[in-house]
């Protein structure tokens, strides 16, 4: 077998402790979800021991929407302020700080009801927030620099894989019977310690990335002798020689700065695709799910929907295992198309669901199957693609710069979405996820004619791509001019 196309001891350690982060992003993400009467009971309760007098019902919501969406706000300000941190820092190094705002989280969340202080726990909730849009950069970024090409596309898929095992995971533990209880749901919340924890321990072994070396750093040997370690292999030149012939067309650009990635003809068109894709990603109507679900499917008539929430939770994680695989083999845009047109499929039928709902009992069913065939579109494309694809879009002098907008545009929709989507239900009723259905046509349609394959190319052929396109300052290349850049790159 060909060097670099299987997995190595160093890689697995390398993948397998970044994406410990993206577990904790998933669990933050998941696990506000089914807790929500007993919170809000300690809601009531601490406003009743200051004021003697219960909390209003008006003030329980906005409490309520502000502890689910100051995660989201929390999630911005960090995701803009990753490339602070991976250039000065390294990749795995600023995965190692960002730790500390874990265990800060922990802390008061975790103390929020001896200290009798919501206050604690939406402060908590922004501060994990901060860590999770940290990571959403860090993880993803470090993953595509130490990954192989032909399996950057597989391993990359490991980040969305981290999140919704976080997010089942937060949702069992959520249980009534386990910890989503009026005495433990703090031990619940608290839990961000433990992975945090596991993640100190296992990235100190773990290498920094060998692009940041060689191409940041300048230290060619250092970067040569973690490729061996990654790579299970003495012969790492052609690995080198593509990252010199990046760092060589780095030194011909000038430093890339946010502005100038909207100002250069070059970066014009690869920034606007991050940035719909990430779109793409959340206001799906995804969220509309991760966050609403137990309530959703108790509108539908489900008797234990806790259960059924779980349930999603289990088909996420089966189907991302699916794109785990096929991802390498269809290619990413492919599978972003079919993931988006079965979503708008499935929303389509959860609408005729719910509308028809009181006249006919059975079609609680025929919801629970759209929501689960809903998911499970969601991770064929649209979970896992706009993530990783990112990395691939841009060369390493841009890429900071490029994940702290992706990820401001990915955080932003995402709190849009926390933030409104409970009372656009309760003014669209039935019919609130007809408006999901045409954001995914017009996402499908945006990829079908502007996003290019990427699979089986190196970074610098995909680059090379958008350079042509913009030298020539035509921004309206179609998919098939750029599959044949790199052609012959194919896996």
């Amino acid at each position: 077998m060909e060097a670099g196309y299987y997995m190595t001891a160093h890689l697995m350690m390398a993948v397998g402790g970044a994406v410990l982060g993206s577990l904790q992003f998933g669990y933050n993400t998941g696990v506000i979800n089914a807790p929500q009467k007993v919170i809000e009971d300690f809601y009531n309760k601490t406003w009743l021991f200051r004021y003697e007098e219960p909390v209003t019902r008006s003030t329980l919501t906005t409490l309520w929407s502000l502890s689910v969406a100051i995660f989201s706000v929390g999630g911005m300000v960090g995701s803009f302020s990753v490339g602070l941190f991976v250039n000065r820092f390294g990749r795995r190094n600023s995965m190692l700080m960002s730790n500390s705002l874990a265990f800060v989280a922990s802390v008061l969340m975790g103390f929020s009801k001896m200290a009798y202080s919501f206050e604690m726990l939406i402060l908590g909730r922004f501060v994990i927030g901060l860590y999770s849009g940290l990571t959403t950069g860090f993880v993803p970024m470090y993953v595509g620099e130490v990954s192989p090409t032909a399996l950057r596309g597989a391993l990359g898929t490991l980040h969305q894989l981290g999140i919704v095992v976080g997010i089942l995971i937060a949702q069992v533990f959520g249980l009534d019977s386990i910890m989503g209880n009026e005495s433990l749901w703090p031990l619940l919340l608290g839990f961000v310690f433990i992975p945090a924890l596991m993640q100190c321990i296992l990235l100190p072994f773990a290498p920094e990335s060998p692009r940041f070396l060689l191409i940041n750093r300048n230290e060619e040997n250092k970067a040569k002798s973690v490729l061996k370690k990654l790579r299970g292999t003495t012969d790492v030149s052609s690995d080198l020689q593509e990252m010199k012939e990046e760092s060589r067309q780095m030194m011909r650009e000038k430093k890339v700065t946010i502005m100038e990635l909207f100002r250069s003809p070059m970066y014009r068109q690869p920034i606007l695709i991050a940035m719909v894709l990430q779109l793409s990603q959340q206001l799906s109507g995804i969220n509309a799910i991760f966050y609403y679900s137990t309530s959703i499917f108790d509108k539908s008539g489900v008797e234990q929907p806790v259960y059924a929430t779980i349930g999603s939770g289990v088909v996420n994680t089966a189907f991302t295992v699916v794109s785990l695989f096929v991802v390498e083999r269809a290619g990413r845009r492919t599978l972003h198309l079919i993931g988006l047109a079965g979503m708008a499929g499935c929303a389509v039928l959860m609408t005729i669901a719910l509308v028809l709902l009181e006249r006919l009992p059975w079609m609680s069913y025929l919801s629970i199957i759209a929501i689960f065939g809903f998911v499970a579109f969601f991770e064929i494309g649209p979970g896992p693609i706009p993530w990783f694809i990112v990395a691939e879009l841009f060369s390493q002098g841009p890429r900071p710069a490029a994940f702290a907008v992706a990820g401001l545009s990915n955080w932003t929709s995402n709190f849009i979405v926390g933030m409104c989507f409970q009372y656009v239900a309760d003014l669209c009723g039935p019919y609130v996820f007809i408006i999901f259905t045409v954001l995914l046509i017009l996402f499908f349609i945006f990829t079908y004619f502007k996003v290019p394959e990427t699979k089986g190319r190196t970074f610098d052929e995909i680059a090379s791509g958008f350079r042509q396109g913009g030298a020539s300052q035509s921004d309206n290349k179609t998919p098939d001019e750029f599959h044949s850049l790199g052609a012959d790159s194919q896996v």
